[in-house]
């Protein structure tokens, strides 16, 4: 009792040929709108989430610009936001600024790596 593939396959007629198509497409299509509603809810997800974001930042300088408004002899310096990709400050030790970029932009260059993503925390000279 051997299953002869070649023999299973001349016993399809045209119309279960036919039905086995248009179910392997409905599958196919399935789940690629499944696919489709996963992405498009993970994106929503995180646009709600820059948002929220976005908002307690706004919230925040508009606080201190009425605690500036309202006692305007006591100014209090307010840390800016950062840039997008901004690694912060670096440390210079006995490093001119011209020379430390040129320093960065040259370990970005041969890192091939844009400046952005790159976070140095100190330069120094080794004499």
């Amino acid at each position: 009792m051997i299953f002869d593939y070649a023999e299973a396959l001349r016993e399809l007629t045209i119309g279960e040929a036919g039905v086995t198509a248009i179910f392997g497409y409905c599958v196919v299509f399935f789940g690629l709108v499944l696919l489709m509603i996963v992405l498009y809810c993970t994106g929503a997800y995180f646009k709600s989430k820059d948002a929220k974001a976005e908002a307690q930042a706004k919230a925040a300088l508009e606080n201190v610009r009425k605690e500036v408004e309202a006692n305007p002899l006591k100014v209090t310096p307010v840390e800016a936001p950062k840039a997008p990709g901004s690694a912060g400050h670096v440390k210079l030790h006995g490093v001119p600024d011209k020379e430390a970029a040129m320093i960065m932009a040259v370990v970005a260059d041969k890192m091939q790596k844009p400046l952005n993503e790159l976070h140095f925390i100190s330069i120094k000279e080794v004499k």
